[in-house]
């Protein structure tokens, strides 16, 4: 059984800095692709960025390539969202996924809900301005 359990979210200034974790469990993850989707208010749950397991191949978002770096520590099973300057517009859930197939990313379906496996239940981001 996949488990996916994200940390690491709260409250932080616009400008500062923020560490996502994302714990993964039940499986050998070196053929997947991991994602990190967000949702705010309102909104739809949207891409932010995605990685592979193995070999590290990275894919973001245009709104926060720069800003958001997507990393893997596979001794740990844990990816990571580091989270600099944040802006009041990155205040959402976070949520990571998993894709069983890691080629995935190099396919339009990694940016889509549809294109992941398994979810994490989520962590809150806010962004004070």
């Amino acid at each position: 059984q996949v488990q996916l359990v994200e940390s690491g979210g709260g409250l932080v200034q616009a400008g500062g800095s923020l560490r996502l974790s994302c714990a993964a469990s039940g499986r050998t993850f070196s053929s997947y692709a991991m994602g990190w989707f967000r949702q705010a208010p309102g909104k739809e749950r949207e891409f932010v960025a995605a990685i592979t397991w193995s070999i590290g191949n990275t894919l973001y978002a245009g709104s926060v390539k720069g800003r958001l770096t997507v990393s893997r520590d596979n001794a740990k099973n844990t990816m990571y969202l580091q989270m600099n300057s944040p802006k009041a517009e990155d205040t959402a859930v976070y949520y990571c996924a998993a894709d069983r197939d890691a080629a995935g990313i190099f396919s339009i379906r990694a940016r889509s809900i549809g294109g992941y496996d398994y979810w994490g239940q989520g962590t809150q981001v806010t962004v004070a301005s």
